[in-house]
């Protein structure tokens, strides 16, 4: 995949850099985004018009020749580095090192990310090359907006996605009940056993993740707790996956509440008003609209039913407690926000949406699709039945 990074050039442009620098592993985005290669050890990567990489060890440089969307792949070796380690320290070698590597370009000004190293940015200012925050993180944005081919890598991801949820449903509603318990093979079910189905199906499917949510009851009431222990019968049951592609690197994410047995009246009513909530905000998704209008649905539906929301009461700690949606790729937190505040949404975004009810007192309901706005409103990439009970 070649990014378009024509935005890229205008900012560059605009605002009188030579280049942008970024210095990090691959697990940061943007130095994946814009070098396409993918290394465990920071290196470095600068666009000038051109991609082109830098690396301070030659362990990966082989690869990188081969393997990375450069135009031109060079070592610290090739810049004296052998030289400047015998008067410097090796830090201070270093930033001799990609000062040279810059001057070798004409670049005497870089603009860099807001997380940019800041030993290399002072070593370099140090040389007298003019290193500059860009503060509105241009490459995370440009990144926000997918092409078909990331497009479709979500959407392969979400297919992983949906397996792995399908298996976590399916432990749930085989589940024994006693003594208001979850049971399965004579064993209490747990949050750790379905996790662990969840993490299993996922790698069949070639993704993986870090971590998942599966909380019950009073768990199920924050909406950032992993769960743990045994899964009680008639209580609400928030499963949250969001895993990654290991070959593309893109992610997915989805959410579902399950409840195996009756839940009580308010569990209802609060699913009920949470998939009103959840489908209002999907209709409210098109060009043009931003994602603080989506959020405004779901509180609009919330609020008219008299629960709380962060924006009728910024101090609630019960009732929807967090924004309506974010971005997702080769971050699962990414651009644009579905939240106050939130940008105009334009097509190729893909953003989730995800309206909830928390209360300890009752738990929590959460229903998350993934969406990728179009030309003339969105496509749903999710294809799972919302349903409460099983």
């Amino acid at each position: 995949m070649d990014p378009d990074l024509s935005a890229l050039d205008a900012f560059l442009d605009e605002q009188d850099f030579d280049g942008y620098l970024v210095h990090a592993d691959s697990d940061d985005s943007n130095q994946y985004y814009l070098s396409g290669f993918d290394a465990p050890d920071p290196f470095v990567t600068l666009y000038d018009g051109e991609v082109r990489l830098l690396f301070h060890r030659s362990l990966e440089f082989g690869r990188a020749k081969r393997e990375a969307r450069a135009a031109t792949v060079e070592r610290s070796i090739d810049h004296g580095y052998s030289e400047y380690s015998e008067e410097y320290d090796p830090h201070e070698a270093s930033y001799h090192v990609l000062a040279d590597f810059l001057d070798a370009y004409g670049v005497d000004s870089v603009a860099v990310p807001p997380r940019f190293p800041l030993h290399t940015a002072d070593g370099l200012r140090d040389l007298g090359v003019s290193v500059a925050a860009d503060r509105d993180d241009t490459v995370s944005t440009i990144r926000a907006v997918k092409t078909e081919e990331e497009i479709d890598h979500v959407r392969e991801a979400q297919r992983a996605n949906e397996a792995a949820m399908h298996a976590a449903e399916d432990l749930i509603a085989n589940a024994d009940v006693r003594d208001g318990t979850l049971y399965h093979e004579g064993e209490p079910l747990t949050s750790e056993a379905v996790k662990t189905e969840i993490e299993v199906t996922l790698l069949r499917h070639g993704c993986a993740l870090d971590e998942t949510i599966v909380a019950c009851g009073a768990d199920a009431a924050d909406p950032h707790e992993r769960g743990s222990g045994p899964l009680a019968a008639d209580e609400p049951i928030i499963v949250d996956i969001f895993p990654q592609n290991k070959a593309t690197k893109y992610h997915a994410d989805m959410t579902r509440t399950f409840c195996k047995g009756e839940p009580t009246e308010t569990v209802r009513e609060w699913y009920d008003l949470t998939e009103e909530a959840y489908r209002a905000a999907l209709e409210a998704v098109e060009p043009g609209a931003t994602g603080a209008d989506v959020h405004d649905a779901a509180c609009d539906v919330y609020e008219g039913a008299g629960e709380p929301t962060l924006r009728s009461d910024e101090s609630t700690e019960t009732g929807f407690i967090h924004s309506t949606g974010h971005g997702v790729g080769l971050d699962v937190h990414e651009g644009p926000r579905i939240a106050p505040g939130g940008e105009a949404l334009e097509p190729g975004h893909v953003i989730t949406i995800e309206p909830g009810l928390y209360d300890p007192e009752v738990g929590g309901i959460r229903i998350e699709d993934l969406v990728v706005v179009t030309e003339d409103g969105y496509e749903n990439l999710t294809d799972y039945r919302v349903e409460l009970t099983l």
